[in-house]
């Protein structure tokens, strides 16, 4: 798998020293640079890359205008890359792939492109599969409820255990323990029942891992094991708190209300 990639930043420094570092990773293709902004929307809707490392201070557009500038498209994944700490919780909202600070530590680096790796593979997958379902709709529509209605490969695609790295360790979690999962920009609160943990993904990325008979969202940054939901106490203005076997309270905001009712009796 090539990653094709853009680097855009208004210092030619910052950008030949992040092209020096990403020689040594064989899989990425450095296709273009752009010194500004809106160089940058122009080459990425030309040329369409896999990443985009982005500088976030810069003349006229910055490197938000250039998520925003871009996303009428099928949007590249974003590496915002920069010298003041200050804009992270931001860059995590706009859904980057990571945050590197000025100058860009190898460990670092490492890290921001094995989680795109990750989120390209899935992508490529997904379009694969939807590829595939469009060809067998065409040639053979009569098989595609079979497929569909088939449980097991259905139940089998969502994981059973979650590899989190957290205070330099791996914990292999079994998902059945998590209670409930608490978004923070691009990192999740993963709280078992006797522990939480700290996993850099998004809350979409971390959605299509879990089985959504079991793990729902009931808030724009909270999903929760049904399974473990023992008391509906309902609250004010349509929303309600789930009260889970310990004892912690998550609150049901009033949009998702309608989708916990269906599973919690």
């Amino acid at each position: 798998m090539t990653i094709r990639t853009i680097l855009v930043d208004d210092e030619k420094l910052a950008i030949q020293g992040l092209q020096l570092r990403l020689e040594a990773f064989p899989d990425v293709e450095v296709i273009d640079t752009c010194s500004n902004g809106r160089e940058a929307i122009r080459k990425i809707k030309t040329e369409k890359p896999d990443l985009v490392f982005c500088d976030i201070q810069m003349p006229g557009f910055d490197g938000f205008s250039v998520v925003k500038g871009v996303m009428e498209i099928d949007p590249p994944l974003f590496v915002f890359v920069t010298a003041y700490s200050e804009h992270a919780i931001k860059a995590f909202e706009a859904n980057a792939v990571d945050y590197l600070l000025k100058p860009v530590e190898s460990d670092r680096l490492a890290d921001a492109l094995d989680r795109a790796r990750t989120r390209i593979a899935e992508k490529r997958g997904r379009e694969e599969a939807d590829k595939l379902k469009m060809v067998l709709a065409e040639v053979s529509p009569e098989s595609m409820p079979e497929m569909e209605d088939e449980g097991e490969p259905v139940a089998g695609r969502f994981e059973k255990l979650i590899n989190i790295k957290d205070r330099g360790q791996i914990f292999r979690v079994d998902v059945d323990t998590i209670e409930r999962i608490e978004a923070a920009g691009d990192y999740m609160c993963i709280y078992t029942g006797d522990n939480s943990l700290i996993l850099r993904e998004t809350m979409k990325d971390l959605e299509r891992r879990l089985d959504p008979r079991v793990f729902q969202r009931v808030h724009r940054s909270k999903i929760v094991n049904l399974d473990q939901v023992r008391q509906v106490r309902p609250h004010t203005n349509g929303e309600c708190f789930l009260v889970l076997d310990s004892g912690a309270e998550v609150k049901v905001s009033r949009s998702y209300r309608d989708v916990v009712a269906r599973f919690v009796h």
